[in-house]
């Protein structure tokens, strides 16, 4: 249970640095200074100011100096960060490589999947992070559990992801952008081949569940671009988390279970 509490803080906290990461990344400004401040009146904020969650709430959504109201993607982020961290110990057991790799993947799928809604774009910056926790998580693996350390099947889902992203930008003429090439290469890289062609599979319906939902709502313009970025990161997320159920639910409804 405490351990539970504590996992759950710990991706409120990370969820807070992700707000730094999704709103200064695609402005090219540096994630450590200046200082948090205030988006509107630019004061700097305090430490009784940057308690994640709790400030927010204590302080009614609005800036403790100006009065102007806070975003609630700042709560949202956090919370958000903190019920999927809590949803990996909960389901990914007890092993710390693996589930450091989780938080890791979890956050990088957050942060990605705000910033392409905002801003259309996968930073490339956010791409070699994920390449290399991918990398420094097998390293880990290879020296505690002593897993191999580059598997074919982490290649191969690599190329797959990729191939077939690139494949679909070059026949839409533009319709799937290069930072979803790039991001389905590192998801495929991370998680492997099986895993990449589930990821694929959900993005794709997730993304015309949604961009109906979008549609019908106003929230979205026929002519206006939807990111596809948001759509990976749930399927990864739902991958991550609920894979070998939902690939036994799928054979056993198929009747080959």
């Amino acid at each position: 249970m405490l351990l539970g509490v504590m996992v759950i803080i710990l991706g409120i906290v990370i969820g807070s640095f992700l707000n730094v990461v999704i709103y200064r990344v695609p402005e090219g400004e540096s994630l450590i200074h200046p200082g948090s401040h205030c988006p509107h009146c630019n004061e700097p904020l305090r430490g009784k100011d940057l308690v994640p969650l709790v400030s927010y709430l204590l302080q009614g959504g609005r800036c403790r100096y100006c009065k102007e109201r806070v975003s609630v993607r700042y709560p949202l982020v956090e919370g958000l960060t903190g019920l999927v961290f809590y949803l990996g110990y909960l389901l990914l057991g007890p092993d710390w490589v693996t589930l450091t790799g989780y938080f890791g993947y979890a956050s990088l799928a957050i942060a990605i999947a705000f910033i392409d809604y905002d801003h259309q774009i996968i930073p490339d910056g956010l791409v070699v992070f994920g390449l290399l926790w991918s990398t420094g998580i097998r390293g880990a693996g290879t020296l505690i559990e002593g897993s191999p350390f580059i598997t074919l099947d982490a290649l191969w889902g690599l190329l797959a992801g990729g191939g077939m992203f690139l494949l679909i930008a070059i026949l839409s003429k533009g319709g799937m952008g290069g930072g979803d090439v790039k991001y389905m290469a590192l998801v495929g890289y991370a998680t492997g081949l099986t895993s990449v062609v589930l990821v694929m599979f959900l993005s794709f319906v997730i993304g015309a569940a949604l961009s109906i939902v979008l549609l019908v709502s106003r929230i979205k313009g026929r002519k206006e671009a939807i990111p596809f970025g948001p759509f990976i990161s749930i399927g990864w997320l739902l991958t991550l988390l609920f894979q070998e159920p939902m690939i036994q639910w799928y054979f056993l409804n198929l009747g080959i279970g």
